[in-house]
């Protein structure tokens, strides 16, 4: 039962958009320019009451695609936004899509050793030949009995 309400609600509003959209469709066009200039009114006596508005994403997803429709010569008129702040938009929607500052972990980044680099990077003969130098070099610095690190003279 509770399925033929939402169905019926579905088909309700449907019917309802289509109506309104043939009537826009059908309407003259004095009766459409009349509409126009009314919600123009309306928009620039909240304009003055608001000192500044905040769009959400979805409203400035509308607004950008509203703008390719309207020619920029017309955009003081009728648009709220500027050219110059849609690209603002779009400059900060990008930033934020290709910022991997939060991927990024401090410090150094982390060293390869020879166990687990690539087999055709141990197979390059200088590669090869300075781990060669760097185990005998720290064998002989263990052997004789030196303890640390550091590589022996000689």
């Amino acid at each position: 039962m509770d399925d033929r309400r939402m169905l019926l609600s579905i088909l309700y509003q449907l019917v309802r958009w289509l109506l309104g959209l043939t009537v826009v469709l059908v309407r003259r066009d004095l009766s459409k320019d009349a509409e126009l200039l009314v919600l123009r009114h309306e928009n620039a006596v909240l304009r003055r009451q608001i000192t500044r508005v905040r769009y959400t994403p979805a409203d400035r997803m509308w607004l950008t695609a509203l703008s390719r429709l309207l020619p920029r010569r017309r955009w003081a008129e009728i648009f709220p936004v500027t050219p110059a702040t849609i690209l603002a938009w779009h400059r900060k929607l990008v930033s934020r899509k290709w910022d991997y500052a939060a991927r990024r972990r401090p410090g150094r980044p982390p060293t390869v050793h020879a166990n687990h680099a690539p087999a055709w990077l141990r197979e390059v003969p200088a590669v090869v030949v300075l781990r060669t130098v760097w185990i005998t070099q720290y064998h002989r610095t263990i052997t004789d009995g030196r303890g640390g690190g550091g590589l022996a003279e000689g």
